[in-house]
């Protein structure tokens, strides 16, 4: 991320071509809204795994973390809006005996 004309590059796609859902494309974005720097830094960005929504996220924290490390008083502006909490909820491991985590086979008396 470097001080530009706002220009999105997501594993060398626009912003638009990489998140077709206005969505994500919110979501990667705020940060810069909550701090009102849109349009003044150029993102470039590789991202992988995961699917589109954990992608957006991690942009998000990404950008909220680089925010804060080129001016420390947008800390309080991120921080209120949540964007430098990290979601910590993993998915949880398959159990022997069973077809999925939390999922049984079908129970038969008889």
């Amino acid at each position: 991320m470097k001080r530009g004309s706002g220009e999105w590059r997501i594993n060398g796609r626009p912003l638009a071509d990489y998140f077709p859902r206005p969505a994500y494309q919110v979501v990667a974005e705020k940060p810069f809204q909550a701090t009102g720097t849109v349009g003044e830094y150029d993102v470039v960005v590789n991202v992988r795994g995961g699917g589109l929504t954990g992608q957006s996220g991690a942009i998000q924290l990404g950008i909220a973390r680089a925010l804060v490390a080129d001016d420390e008083d947008r800390r309080p502006a991120l921080r209120k809006d949540g964007l430098l909490t990290r979601d910590s909820r993993r998915v949880e491991r398959k159990k022997y005996g069973q077809p999925k985590a939390r999922k049984r086979f079908q129970f038969s008396k008889r």
